[in-house]
């Protein structure tokens, strides 16, 4: 198997200048740094504001007050170790504290920076706590990145999972098939176990983190070739970013490409207000009106896709946002409040849930029910 080299100082980054390294120093100092080189070679370094660049190089701004570790309050969804039991048929399993590269975006980054004990080596509580709540019935492995263990580790709690009769879906969070998709084709023994696993009565789901066409290069293809051949069905999630994919053009293009690759649209996510995402938010109704100009340029395939907000108290989709109001249904709820219907006003400058005014009417009921 072809090996990736990877990099956890900016020193190891050939393309920097000494300079550009020296002005990083203090954000890697606060936030930790990982690429490896196939996604280094994704960037035109001529171009500073290279998209790819943006996502894995720090930018200066993330420096700024902006944000808490944890946005969406997932500390607060731990039933047992490891395992987080939100929403009532969905239970998560946090299974690795490491990921192929680390997005500047990303909105676990306190699982890399801060001493929270949220991961788990030994997942067994978690599926303990899943054998005796037979309301759950789809599991996602995360993180860090679920394909980030190795195999042997990831079959010992995928067999373990499908020996629960309720755990009908088993679902892998990734960004592999675009970090380093050979770690995808080119191991056999990967491929055989989801082979194994994923069958016609009960599945198994990739949810790739795909946030720019450009990823998408012929390796991503083989991935994604390997994986449906596998019998995995593969979506596709991404926050809408400031600089990265906040552009009609760009998401549509993402959208077709993945569709053509057999990669199902899933879910647009609002960037969770987190520390250090200051350089990547959007207001929106910027966020709604660029997605739905990108939808207008595609198929009823790439249509599919959802607009969201990961919010503590639930996702809560963004059906439109029109003369300074937002219309917005909870389409999955902490509280039983599934289905919601809201309508608040929007400042030009609202960029999440809670910068909505009235906001806090919802949060309360739905924390009293």
């Amino acid at each position: 198997m072809k090996k990736v080299k990877f990099y956890t100082n900016l020193n190891q980054v050939e393309q920097l200048s000494q300079e550009t390294k020296e002005t990083l120093q203090p954000i890697t100092d606060k936030y930790i740094f990982r690429a490896n080189d196939y996604y280094l070679n994704l960037i035109d370094w001529e171009d500073p504001n290279d998209p790819i660049r943006k996502i894995i190089i720090p930018n200066i701004n993330e420096l700024n007050e902006y944000g808490d570790w944890d946005a969406s309050d997932e500390a607060k969804n731990y039933v047992v170790p490891g395992c987080q039991h939100k929403y009532t048929t969905t239970a998560l399993l946090v299974v690795s504290e490491v990921c192929g590269a680390y997005c500047r975006f990303c909105f676990r980054k306190r699982l890399f920076n801060n001493d929270v004990e949220e991961v788990q080596i030994n997942p067994q509580p978690g599926i303990d706590y899943i054998r005796e709540h037979p309301e759950i019935n789809n599991v996602l492995l995360t993180g860090g990145d679920s394909l980030m263990l190795s195999t042997k580790r990831l079959e010992n709690i995928i067999s373990q999972l499908r020996e629960i009769d309720h755990v009908k879906i088993i679902r892998l969070g990734s960004k592999l098939p675009v970090f380093n998709p050979m770690r995808i084709y080119e191991d056999e023994k990967l491929l055989e176990m989801f082979k194994k696993y994923s069958t016609p009565e009960k599945r198994i789901y990739l949810m790739a983190h795909v946030n720019h066409p450009r990823e998408i290069t012929e390796e991503a293809r083989k991935a994604f070739e390997a994986l449906h051949n596998a019998g995995v069905i593969v979506m596709n999630q991404t926050p809408i970013l400031k600089g990265i994919n906040d552009d009609p053009d760009v998401l549509a293009e993402l959208l077709d490409k993945l569709s053509w690759a057999g990669v199902h649209p899933y879910y647009f996510f609002i960037n969770r207000p987190v520390a250090g995402n200051y350089d990547f938010v959007l207001p929106l109704k910027d966020v709604y009106e660029i997605v739905e100009a990108a939808k207008a340029k595609t198929s009823g395939l790439g249509k599919r896709v959802r607009l969201a907000m990961s919010h503590k108290t639930g996702k809560i989709e963004i059906l439109a946002i029109k003369d300074g109001k937002a219309y917005l249904k909870y389409h999955q709820a902490k509280y039983g409040n599934y289905g919601e219907f809201m309508v608040l006003d929007c400042p030009d400058d609202a960029a999440w849930f809670d910068d909505l005014i009235g906001y806090e009417e919802y949060v309360k009921e739905t924390v009293e029910v």
